[in-house]
């Protein structure tokens, strides 16, 4: 690693830091229903929302009636997105004429976005109409954030909560996360991607003529049957536009990463320069790194909040520090090279291959270990290209659940729920019933976290075992042996945990993963927010316990390494075979040349 790397990781969290904050004290406000100067400017497009949709604000949900209002919100947005993508072709806002999206396609794409994954097996630039993108897509990443959101909010409810079951009301969480957060960050940020170049236009796309024009040549089939040489002459070239930045800036923000482009943060309309780069990487911690202290301002000691944001970062640093290491280290080939030739002026200049030379290693080393830190998804490189410890390594931080700050909301309660884990494991060692924030964790708080905890594992290597068997599923391989095992268990790790990068050596718009893609998403979002929300219920009706001498600290130094540990013991017993078979044995062997 170079002097810049360690600059560019240290100032790149110091960013982080120092904004969580003021961010998360401004959305507990929020949250808490306080006003703010924003309620001067849009406090009256909150009252008309609730009255055109029939909401009160004020109305108490228990968790059934939260969980329920989750549900049928993303039903409904799921079926509306589905039919969307179906009728593309007979919809305005669609200057290219592109037909309708396959059945199976449309059906992946609806729960991708609902579930806050953004998986994409399709090239936006050629898949989908301005008004699709818009309507749809848009739309999804504000609501699948907000969603995510609210659910953190009613568990915080939940954990504060003095015998009561009230979690707060759905709706309002949810109108406030978008209307005050959300939108207002989202707007800033597209601003500022827009003085970068990134295109933001309604105008077809835009046919060009070549300065100079290309020349080549193609074996094709003549009309007697045989191989013939045909020679192209190529004189302009189509260049996609369209309204890129305001999806650009909610994509990140609201940990999204669904591409309006095919080449998703790598393409340079997403993303043309460094300072746009990193902006957008910014963005996508902010929000995560925030609710670690909106959590700590809510549950009325800010401490806690901090040592969980300790536990995320004690986990992330040495993570992105071992990536970045691992690209800037020396190819295999070129080690080889300088051995057999040693006079032969040969320089390491790491692993560049799949990488933007406007970023570089360093940038694109940060960005990958932060998209899937965060459940964001979205890429400025290939991750094929990386070497097989850099390539382990985003792989792993997907297997550890997301939550290392993970998705905005979705994260922390995924890190609570390992939480509740620790505390449970400590309470066993010193022989006392484990307590958290004044609340006893019981059997059914312990039966809930674990399904949290274990759900996304038991999902993704089934996956995976069932693609690496089907005939006919592995065709889509873009490599063999271990990478090639690798490039499915990635897959199933970033659907399965909503994160929705990809590895990109394996062609998934099949039927096949198409279709299981989805229902990995599906559940692995549900089957941990609804677990959540009723432990969030469980603990809201408890009594507080005033703290005692018995009472495990869960705000310290001690407790931060713990919870550490924990995350990474769970991650490395339920994944190192799977990894054994994957990168570690693509490393032992020399890694890909």
């Amino acid at each position: 690693m170079t002097d810049n790397s360690w600059l560019q990781i240290g100032l790149y969290l110091a960013t982080i830091i120092l904004c969580a904050r003021p961010l998360g004290v401004w959305m507990a406000a929020v949250y808490e229903g306080r006003k703010t100067f924003l309620h001067r400017a849009l406090g009256w497009l909150e009252r008309l929302i609730y009255r055109a949709a029939g909401i009160r604000p004020d109305d108490p949900m228990n968790w059934k009636a939260y969980a329920t209002a989750v549900m049928l919100l993303s039903l409904l947005s799921g079926i509306a997105l589905y039919g969307l993508q179906c009728l593309q072709g007979y919809l305005p806002l669609n200057p290219e004429h592109m037909s309708g999206v396959s059945p199976d396609l449309a059906f992946n794409t609806a729960i991708s976005f609902v579930t806050n994954t953004n998986w994409q097996s399709y090239n936006g630039e050629t898949t989908l109409s301005y008004l699709t993108q818009m309507l749809g897509l848009t739309v999804q990443n504000f609501i699948s954030a907000a969603v995510g959101m609210a659910v953190l909010v009613a568990l915080i409810r939940g954990l504060r909560g003095k015998q009561t079951d009230n979690l707060g009301n759905f709706w309002a969480d949810l109108t406030r996360g978008i209307l005050y957060i959300l939108l207002p960050l989202s707007v800033v940020l597209a601003m500022l991607l827009v003085s970068q170049g990134v295109v933001q236009s309604l105008n077809p796309y835009q046919k060009v003529r070549l300065v100079e024009p290309q020349h080549y040549s193609m074996r094709t089939t003549g009309s007697n049957g045989k191989m013939v040489n045909t020679r192209t002459v190529v004189r302009h070239q189509l260049l996609p536009t369209g309204p890129a930045a305001s999806q650009i800036a909610i994509k990140q923000l609201g940990t999204n990463g669904g591409g309006f482009f095919g080449a998703n943060s790598a393409y340079p309309y997403e993303n043309p320069t460094p300072l746009s780069n990193w902006l957008e990487m910014a963005a996508i911690l902010l929000i995560p790194a925030a609710l670690c202290c909106t959590f700590g301002r809510m549950v009325g000691d800010m401490r806690q909040g901090w040592a969980i944001m300790a536990a995320m970062l004690l986990l992330l640093i040495p993570l992105m520090i071992g990536c970045t290491a691992a690209e800037h280290a020396q190819n295999p080939a070129v080690a080889h090279l300088i051995h057999h030739h040693p006079g032969w002026a040969l320089k390491n200049h790491g692993y560049m291959e799949g990488k933007e030379t406007r970023f570089g290693i360093t940038d694109s080393a940060i960005w990958t270990t932060v998209t899937t830190a965060a459940s964001n998804g979205s890429v400025n490189s290939m991750l094929d290209s990386y070497s097989a410890i850099g390539g382990l390594i985003p792989m792993w931080l997907l297997q550890l659940g997301e939550v290392v700050f993970g998705g905005v909301g979705s994260g922390l309660y995924g890190m609570i729920m390992f939480v509740i884990v620790t505390v449970f494991i400590a309470g066993l060692m010193v022989g006392r019933t484990p307590e958290y924030l004044g609340k006893k964790i019981e059997a059914f708080e312990i039966k809930m976290a674990a399904i949290c905890v274990l759900v996304p594992p038991a999902l993704l290597l089934t996956a995976t075992a069932v693609a690496c068997v089907l005939p006919g599923v592995t065709n889509a391989l873009g490599n063999t042996g271990p990478h090639g095992f690798s490039e499915i268990l990635y897959w199933a790790s970033s659907t399965a945990n909503n994160n929705g990068s990809a590895f990109a050596g394996l062609g998934t718009n099949s039927v096949f993963y198409n279709i299981v893609g989805g229902v990995l998403m599906w559940v692995g979002r549900f089957w941990i927010i609804i677990p959540t929300l009723a432990l969030a219920g469980s603990l809201a009706k408890k009594k507080i316990i005033p703290p005692s001498s018995g009472t495990l600290p869960t705000h310290n130094g001690m407790f931060t390494c713990l919870l550490a540990a924990t995350v990474v013991l769970v991650g490395a017993l339920t994944f190192f075979p799977a990894l054994a078979l994957g990168p570690i044995v693509e490393f032992l062997s020399g890694g890909r040349l």
